[in-house]
């Protein structure tokens, strides 16, 4: 299934129809709760317990890995009051990037990339949704970027204890942003690389490496270009859950996207330029073999000649009864292809000048 390709439910389905994928992971649900002098951590086993922890007087960060049972995620959603087609965003991914007002919650889908190996890219569709006095992540598998997130809820005196869930649903924003720039950096390593390679010595590996790196840029592109707007939209619009202190950090948040936007579309042209410079590297190499070819059928096409001259069976043919002739024809032959050698790297068809210099 391609990365960008969305699970949709049978046509005529009725809206809120989850689609489960046959190989999800089964949902694992931890609770961080905090106050700005107390923090407590668990794995919620049961998560109707969850509404006495929205009853309390405190914040709550529930993160949910895992969309593989859909009554668990259908139990999450009546206890957090999610609205079915907002529970529908979330399951059946990936989304587009978007932030969506509801009476009891504001939902984010946004897009987490994580480095596979070299150059493959993993993408992971995070839903977050801020309410009152909590914050709910859905995450499609286990393993994201949070965990600075997760230290600095633990130092107690930190904002992220002290101010409100937009706050915290701004840090994870953020810290999904963030992680876009170490993906650039490595991008432009890989493009560094390719240049020398391709400069140097360009082979079809080299092709096919270029052809990775146009795929992932595209991937990361399709990934942050949404993402700046859901963003400008989280800053411009009112609503009851994003308070005016956390539109101020949204802004720096918004700077970042512009930044790894223009970082990708530089790296794209980069990618564009290598192929022309792969290209114009192969025709090169290929006129030069040409060339040289050319002029060694230049050099043998008079060789050629005197031998099918004087290898005739005729009878009347005075050389042939010569003493001197067989060496003077030799020497006759090794003349002139010394001769049309010399005459062609002076012209610079065989080595060429700059080479010499």
């Amino acid at each position: 299934m391609s990365r960008f390709q969305k699970r949709h439910p049978k046509a005529g389905a009725r809206p809120g129809t989850l689609v489960i994928p046959h190989d999800a992971a089964r949902p694992v649900v931890r609770l961080i709760e905090y106050t700005p002098e107390t923090l407590d951590e668990s794995e919620v086993r049961d998560v109707e317990a969850l509404r006495a922890v929205l009853a309390r007087d405190t914040r709550a960060w529930i993160d949910v890995h895992g969309l593989g049972d859909e009554a668990l995620l259908r139990r999450l959603g009546a206890v957090f009051a999610l609205h079915p087609l907002a529970l529908e965003d979330v399951v059946n991914v990936p989304q587009r990037p978007k932030c969506e007002p509801y009476d009891d919650h504001h939902l984010i889908v946004t897009r987490m990339l994580e480095m596979e190996g070299e150059t493959r890219l993993r993408m992971e569709q995070v839903s977050i949704f801020v309410g009152k006095n909590h914050v709910l992540t859905v995450q499609e598998r286990a393993g994201d970027v949070f965990d600075p997130v997760r230290e600095r809820l633990r130092r107690t005196g930190g904002a992220a204890r002290r101010l409100g869930p937009d706050y915290l649903a701004y840090a994870l924003l953020d810290a999904v942003i963030d992680a876009y720039f170490p993906i650039l950096e490595r991008m432009g390593e890989l493009m560094e690389e390719l240049e020398d390679e391709v400069v140097s010595d360009p082979r079809p590996s080299s092709l096919r490496k270029i052809h990775d790196v146009r795929r992932e840029l595209l991937t990361l592109r399709r990934s942050i270009w949404p993402q700046r707007e859901m963003i400008n939209a989280l800053i411009r619009d009112e609503n009851a859950f994003i308070g005016e202190t956390t539109r101020l950090h949204l802004r720096d948040t918004y700077d970042h996207c512009v930044q790894i936007i223009d970082g990708t579309e530089t790296y794209r042209e980069l990618a564009a330029g290598l192929m022309d410079v792969y290209l114009s590297g192969v025709g090169n190499r290929q006129n030069e073999v040409m060339k040289v070819l050319t002029v060694i059928a230049s050099i043998f096409i008079p060789l050629t000649f005197l031998a099918g001259l004087y290898g005739m069976n005729f009878e009347n043919m005075p050389e042939l009864h010569y003493r001197w002739s067989y060496p003077l024809l030799l020497a006759t032959m090794v003349a002139m292809a010394t001769a049309m050698v010399v005459y062609f790297r002076r012209l610079g068809w065989l080595g060429g000048r700059e080479d010499r210099d």
